[in-house]
């Protein structure tokens, strides 16, 4: 099973979800999405909690208010670490997230540890998770199905992006040729051949050069 909530403290809400014991959270860590931000309370147990990014949306530039409920999330979602204040939440992108199988289940490192972001909570605030709670809808995904098709649209879309490019650069091309066919060319109506037999003295009268003499 897995929980998933929004964060209405922006516009579109913020899409958030976790999973509900450590087998869901393996799910979660094999199936996670590129746009997938990663939650968890530093040197505790807790639950894994995603924030999936919006198209075109830095992780570095996560709106505080956001990054925040997502705090209070991850802090409320651990035994230990609901009862202490002054608690750290890291996160970092899913991309950067580390499995191998010498790991527990649920367990996870980083690829690169200076990809990983810290922010402290002081103290847990009940109408932060209140009105997530709010929001929650319980479902049992099928990850790898979602997560095939995401890609499937993914590819589509970036061939009908590469699609549009190369007739781009056909158009781009053709327009360069006929530029340069018309410079090539701009003087051709300058020698037809009505003009050449116009300027020849080969056909003239005889008596065309005693108007000079």
């Amino acid at each position: 099973m897995v929980y998933y909530f929004k964060s209405k403290v922006v516009d579109p809400p913020a899409f958030i979800y976790v999973g509900k014991d450590k087998f869901e959270n393996e799910e979660l860590i094999k199936y996670g999405w590129e746009e997938d931000v990663w939650f968890h309370v530093d040197k505790l147990s807790s639950a894994h909690i995603y924030l999936r990014l919006q198209p075109g949306q830095s992780w570095e530039e996560i709106p505080a208010e956001v990054v925040q409920d997502c705090a209070q999330l991850t802090k409320a979602n651990s035994i230990e670490g609901n009862k202490k204040d002054n608690l750290t939440i890291i996160y970092t992108p899913w991309s950067n997230l580390k499995k191998d199988g010498s790991m527990a289940t649920g367990q996870v490192s980083f690829k690169d540890p200076r990809k990983v972001k810290r922010v402290l909570v002081e103290t847990r605030v009940n109408a932060i998770v209140n009105r997530l709670d709010k929001t929650r809808e319980e479902r049992y995904p099928d990850l790898a199905a979602e997560k095939e098709a995401m890609e499937k649209e993914k590819r589509a879309k970036e061939r009908a992006a590469q699609l549009e490019r190369q007739k781009e650069e056909a158009r781009v091309a053709r327009e360069r040729k006929e530029k340069a066919w018309q410079r090539d060319h701009a003087y051709d109506d300058m020698f037809t051949d009505e003009l050449v037999e116009q300027s020849s003295n080969q056909d003239r009268p005889a008596d065309f050069y005693d108007d000079f003499m």
